[in-house]
């Protein structure tokens, strides 16, 4: 049997209380106003790419639905990103952001240097909404029920705790106060008037789950480019036949010359970033040498290879 409406508003705001990414470390370092310029900056560039698949999602969204009135109002939400022309819009207020943290313009619009953690999680996202149907899709916008109280708060931290941030770089989080509400007022109307079963409701709790999911992610994937990794106290190097050996107590990994490069300047001190910046200028040669560097370090991470990292600096 469904809940009724307003036990089932409940439910979803309960999930976006207990997951919503304003509990995320990341965020509450940003809010008590101790993140270093270059987190910072790194924040900036990689949400960047967050904010470009926001219309392409919801461009998807307007292809599932059969209803103009549906379309008339949800079509907002791409012009608010986009703008009505150049130089106007979302994204373009976002640009700003990055001129005001000291960021080149250009080289986030181009997205270069987007962390591979972050592009894969923004590009699930996408996906997810594509491959589900309108009613979960519209679900996964309902982290934006959240999303005006965490910009007022970020906008109060900036202007406390990082003064060396024009003002004038803050009017997306601006914008969003006003936005995001009324967006998540038209979601949820939509989401608690077609979710006419317990299996809808279900499902709609599940997609709201996952997005708040992939928001925490990117957040990790941020935070672990800061994070200063360092190996296992469970892992032991060896060096057998010429090889290097990771000797783990359930496994062992045999990393390839690179690999071992990257290992050995994994000693808690540089962070994931200074690695692959240092892996680039030792072989300048090598195309995509950055990504490569971050995706080995989450793999090792994973495999138990990387220990618990240092705290970022």
């Amino acid at each position: 049997m469904s809940a009724s409406p307003s036990a089932f508003e409940a439910r979803l705001r309960r999930i976006g209380e207990e997951r919503y990414h304003h509990r995320h470390p990341f965020n509450l370092r940003m809010h008590a106003g101790t993140l270093t310029r270059e987190e910072i900056q790194t924040w900036v560039r990689n949400r960047y790419y967050y904010q470009t698949r926001i219309p392409i999602k919801d461009g998807l969204i307007l292809a599932k639905a059969a209803d103009p009135a549906f379309r008339r109002g949800w079509v907002r939400r791409i012009r608010d990103h986009d703008g009505d022309e150049k130089g106007s819009g979302g994204l373009e207020l976002w640009l700003s952001l990055a001129d005001a943290v000291g960021l080149d313009r250009g080289e986030v619009e181009r997205l270069e240097n987007v962390l591979p953690g972050v592009r894969a999680t923004c590009d699930d996202y996408v996906r997810f909404v594509e491959s589900h149907d309108l009613l979960e899709s519209v679900a996964s916008s309902l982290t934006e029920l959240f999303a005006g109280d965490i910009m007022q708060t970020r906008i109060d931290a900036f202007e406390r705790h990082y003064p060396w941030v024009d003002t004038a770089g803050l009017r997306y989080f601006q914008s969003r106060t006003q936005q995001a509400p009324r967006d998540a007022a038209e979601g949820l109307r939509y989401v608690l008037e077609h979710s006419r079963t317990a299996q809808d409701q279900d499902r709609c709790a599940a997609a709201l789950e996952r997005k708040c999911e992939i928001l925490w992610r990117l957040l990790d994937a941020i935070e672990a480019a800061h994070a200063h990794p360092r190996l296992s106290p469970h892992a032991q190097l060896r060096h057998e036949a010429g090889e290097v050996l990771v000797v783990l107590p359930e496994r062992a990994v045999k990393p390839s010359a690179s690999g071992c490069e990257i290992l050995d300047l994994c000693d808690g001190e540089r962070s994931a970033v200074e690695i692959a910046e240092e892996l680039r200028r030792r072989h300048p040669e090598v195309s995509g040498l950055v990504n490569d560097v971050h995706e080995f370090l989450a793999s090792m991470r994973k495999l138990g290879v990387l220990g618990p990292a240092a705290s970022p600096r």
